[in-house]
């Protein structure tokens, strides 16, 4: 990974953290205690994983690219996985609101992955060394 990277994936938590606790609250208002579990849950899911995926990808670049390449789609697919598991494990619940659980996760991921993305567009990498060799 980038040296820089670090910085964005900071921001990133700080901005999926925010949709989080605004999922929260509607979660509250509109769904009661189930509903708070449900957003809860769903936050929680997302901070959860997007952690595994980083943490993981960070050691594997102590090895190469290739190995961080085969991390980061290793653990694509065994998040997948698990999420499929527990959504049909939790699908016939009333512990919780399930919708609730679901629209927090997908708006986490989809603010969490827009941060990321414009985060990354602000970070100047150099694509040529400008005291390099001629």
């Amino acid at each position: 990974m980038l040296a820089s990277y670090g910085p964005i994936a900071r921001r990133s938590a700080v901005v999926a953290a925010g949709a989080a606790v605004i999922m929260i609250v509607l979660g509250v208002l509109l769904g009661g205690a189930k509903g708070l579990l449900g957003s809860v849950l769903g936050a929680a899911l997302v901070a959860v994983f997007f952690a595994i995926s980083i943490a993981a990808v960070s050691r594997a670049e102590q090895v190469s690219p290739r190995a961080m390449m085969v991390t980061a789609l290793t653990t694509y697919l065994v998040k997948i996985l698990v999420l499929m598991v527990l959504v049909a494990k939790f699908s016939t619940t009333t512990a919780f609101s399930g919708r609730f659980f679901g629209l927090t996760a997908i708006i986490c991921v989809l603010v969490w992955t827009g941060a990321q993305v414009f985060w990354s567009m602000r970070l100047k990498v150099f694509y040529v060394e400008p005291d390099g060799e001629r």
